[in-house]
């Protein structure tokens, strides 16, 4: 489904990737996870298409994909749901979910939108409330919901987890692996609640300094607590 072979990438003059190589396969949820200024996020930005590949290749259901605007991607079926600020807070829930499919014809895109609104119950009596009234849990549901209006191939998120409390960490997990179930979309997610996302993905990246510093089954980290701290000093 998605192969980076030896990317180099990073902002300006700043180098953030060194030679990275990793996949994703059909139907997989991976997970990228490291300590901060890894390179997690830099990885997701140039799979989509927000920062150029410096060298190496990316490759998205058999096709290069280095140079591909963001939207060229989305219609390939790549699409990103970053961290940070959620939704558009002033915008309606649907008005977040149509901004999602903006290059769908009108039918097809209503369509996805039942569609999208019956895989997230919680949010079908809240479609004309402002998305920035919602709790952060809920606001969760809509980016992911949002991003699942393409109908995507390969659905990669930024910290989902991010400042939500434990209880809707579970809550938002346990939905993107419903997601994966129903829909048979790859996901690759960055996520640093560690002991959380190896509980649900099939495999799992870590990055140091740019580069893989582990490859392989999270049961393989799940209980060394030696490994996963060495990997994240």
């Amino acid at each position: 489904m998605l192969e980076i072979r030896d990317l180099e990438t990073g902002y300006g003059k700043k180098q953030v990737l060194y030679g990275l190589s990793l996949e994703v396969r059909t139907g997989e949820i991976v997970a990228l996870i490291g300590p901060n200024g890894a390179g997690k996020s830099t990885t997701l930005k140039a799979v989509c298409g927000l920062i150029p590949a410096w060298k190496g290749e990316i490759a998205f259901d058999g096709s290069r994909t280095n140079g591909a605007s963001p939207a060229q991607n989305v219609t390939r079926g790549i699409t990103f749901a970053p961290q940070g600020s959620r939704v558009f807070h002033d915008l309606s829930v649907m008005e977040n979910l149509e901004i999602g499919g903006c290059q769908l014809p009108r039918k097809r895109l209503r369509e996805r939108i039942g569609h999208v609104i019956e895989m997230f119950p919680a949010l079908k009596g809240r479609v004309r409330q402002k998305a920035g009234r919602l709790s952060g849990g809920e606001q969760q549901m809509v980016a992911l919901a949002r991003a699942l209006v393409p109908e995507p191939k390969l659905l990669m998120l930024d910290e989902p987890s991010l400042g939500l409390s434990p209880s809707l960490v579970r809550d938002v997990f346990e939905r993107i692996v419903g997601v994966n179930r129903e829909t048979g979309v790859s996901i690759l997610v960055v996520e640093q609640k560690v002991r959380e996302v190896l509980e649900i993905c099939n495999r799992v990246y870590s990055l140091k300094l740019g580069k893989v510093a582990f490859d392989g089954r999270p049961d393989e980290l799940k209980h060394d607590r030696a490994r996963l701290k060495q990997l994240f000093l």
